[in-house]
């Protein structure tokens, strides 16, 4: 027996429809599991007069309804997932980051230009200081400038803590294993919470140094021993002499915890009071196995 959304055709060629309530139809077809090697199409003239509609405008019309119905509950359901809008949220981040940096930039070279004695002294500052110092310039735009630059860094520092909160609930055990921020910063290079628990821990490794990566595939030089995961305390903490073995060691506990995430959706605390033991074995010179 052939099932269809509008109802079933047995061996025989007997036609069993179904209601004609749209409501009825579209819970069929998400029941329905068709196997595509022994499936048979209908024609939209053999439906008509299996079904009991009439014509074919009122068949197309009731098709039309329930395939927008479905379409409507699927992309409801796929922008309801938390990774997009953190994806989102992270994106809106990395904006902030690239204009404050910009108007910084731009703004410090107005500041040299009224202190030319200054310039040597600019690229030993940190931003605090550089804006504060922009704001002393009193009645010229630079100070405006640089209350708007404030204004905005405010925001970023309040976007990241969104960030590592939302982290947290979309990816736990991601987040407990390198923090929220750096979770989120990996789900957002990969595309998803989804995309990241099924790459394989050498690319988790290397996620966001894609232009290294590529310049070692083309150029022949050293290969990144690490991407995004370098903000981890553990990574950027570690000796040289062992701090590819510690991102290795990260990458795949985080490939494991976004399994964990993206399929159990729940802390795991056995899991990662085994990684973090692990992870801090290696940072101390142990042996990856």
């Amino acid at each position: 027996m052939q099932r269809y959304w509008f109802g079933d055709i047995t061996d025989d060629g007997e036609c069993r429809p179904l209601s004609r309530d749209p409501e009825e139809l579209i819970e069929r077809c998400r029941s329905l599991e068709p196997d595509m090697k022994t499936f048979v199409p209908f024609s939209p003239e053999k439906v008509i007069g299996c079904s009991g509609y009439t014509t074919r405008e009122e068949y197309t019309g009731v098709l039309r309804k329930v395939c927008i119905s479905l379409a409507r509950e699927k992309i409801t359901e796929y922008y309801s997932a938390g990774d997009l809008e953190l994806i989102q949220m992270v994106r809106m981040l990395n904006e902030l980051d690239h204009v404050i940096n910009l108007l910084v930039e731009r703004g410090m070279e107005w500041y040299i230009v009224r202190n030319p004695d200054f310039s040597r002294k600019y690229k030993n500052m940190n931003q605090k200081k550089v804006i504060g110092m922009m704001r002393r310039q009193k009645r010229t735009g630079l100070s405006s400038i640089a209350a708007e630059i404030d204004a905005l860094s405010d925001k970023r520092t309040r976007l990241m803590k969104e960030i590592s909160a939302r982290a947290a609930d979309v990816a736990p055990n991601c987040s407990e294993i390198v923090g929220g921020l750096v979770a989120a910063r990996l789900i957002s290079s990969a595309g998803g919470l989804r995309e990241l628990a099924f790459l394989p821990a050498s690319a988790i490794q290397v996620t966001g140094a894609e232009s290294a990566l590529f310049t070692h595939l083309k150029g022949g030089t050293p290969s990144p021993k690490h991407g995004i995961i370098f903000q981890h305390r553990r990574v950027h903490n570690a000796d040289r002499a062992v701090r590819g073995k510690v991102a290795r060691v990260v990458a795949g506990k985080l490939g494991i915890a976004a399994r964990i995430d993206y399929f159990r959706g729940e802390v795991d605390p056995e899991f990662l009071e085994k990684a973090q033991e692990r992870i801090d074995f290696v940072f101390a010179g142990g042996e990856v196995e």
